[in-house]
């Protein structure tokens, strides 16, 4: 039988994700350095509030609260052993607000990259890399995720290890990546390398595409380098992040956010969110953009400039002059 969203994807043209997770559960007192996960089990009714304020924004999917919850981001806060457990009661609350929203809404168990440099740049064999992604992948299906959500990966290698997770634990998935080197991932793929890739595993997602990166923008210019058959994901930031009196600050508006979000679509994409800096008043807006405006045609570049902003960087990446891949660790929590 096919999976919820396979379902979802069937009925309708387009499906509205959540937005940002760290943003809103710093906003709620989280401090930086803690590990989000735990709030799964010591304040269950915040991160109802973070689930639920998406639902009630209009959104047809929601991330769960496990972004860093495998085991070598826990080991970090001497909770690797927990990984399944925390990822679990991630599910379990996100189950609970999906069943009781009175409409049919995807509850997808968010896995965030392991934080190390996997072989033969680094130590992290594909093995270890299953076994850390399968490990958190049964927790999420047995809190009852109906898809798993592989998300900011940089690197195939990765994106690889995720899929085998997922195949092992005969679940669904859908995977983003991160383009935010100059239209290349931190790891130096491009879109059109990740549309050949996901093309090409023997578990391929239910849909793949981008989130997070340097701005809407960036994001849209990504979304349009997509050549594959599935279905296409864009999760963009809520404009760029700025420092103001000790803490983080996005400057996209709901208005700009709106507008992203139509853009996307019209570039292809079927899955539309937000990422950092994305909250509920920007998904309102969001809902209601793609609601009420016609379908157009694919935005051109100009096109995107004018309604969001410019570009980071001159390249898209996929014209060889964005950089090369490099040998960098990557430690970074979903805003």
């Amino acid at each position: 039988m096919p999976s919820p969203l396979e379902t979802l994807l069937g009925e309708r043209d387009w499906l509205m994700a959540d937005g940002a997770t760290g943003t809103i559960l710093f906003n709620m007192g989280l401090q930086s350095g803690d590990a989000p996960e735990f709030w799964n089990e010591t304040a269950p009714d915040k991160v109802r509030a973070l689930y639920r304020g998406s639902v009630e924004a209009g959104s047809d999917l929601f991330l769960t609260n496990t972004f860093g919850g495998n085991a070598s981001r826990l080991k970090l806060h001497d909770a690797g052993h927990r990984a399944g457990e925390l990822s679990r009661m991630g599910a379990e609350i996100g189950r609970e607000i999906a069943d009781a929203s009175g409409r049919k809404v995807i509850v997808a168990g968010s896995m965030g990259p392991t934080g190390e440099i996997m072989a033969p740049m680094g130590p992290l064999s594909h093995e270890s890399a299953v076994e850390i992604f399968h490990q958190q992948a049964e927790g999420l299906k047995e809190g009852g995720a109906d898809v798993l959500w592989v998300e900011t990966i940089s690197a195939p290698e990765e994106l690889k290890a995720a899929a085998e997770a997922a195949r092992l634990a005969e679940m669904p998935w859908c995977v983003t990546m991160s383009f935010d080197t100059a239209g290349r991932t931190m790891m130096g793929t491009t879109s059109a390398e990740m549309s050949r890739l996901v093309a090409r595993l023997p578990h391929p997602p239910l849909a793949y595409g981008a989130n997070c990166g340097t701005g809407a923008s960036d994001l849209i210019r990504t979304v349009t380098g997509f050549t594959g058959e599935l279905p296409v994901i864009a999760k963009g930031n809520a404009g760029i992040p700025k420092y103001h009196d000790g803490h983080i600050h996005y400057d996209g508006t709901p208005e700009l956010m709106g507008r992203y979000a139509v853009m996307a679509r019209d570039a292809g994409a079927t899955i539309i969110g937000g990422c950092c800096g994305t909250t509920p008043d920007h998904l309102r807006v969001m809902r209601a953009a793609l609601e009420s405006t016609p379908r157009g045609p694919v935005p051109g570049l100009d096109d995107v400039v004018e309604a969001l902003g410019g570009f980071s960087s001159d390249s898209d990446g996929t014209d060889g002059r964005g950089p090369t891949r490099e040998r960098r660790s990557r430690r970074r929590a979903r805003e």
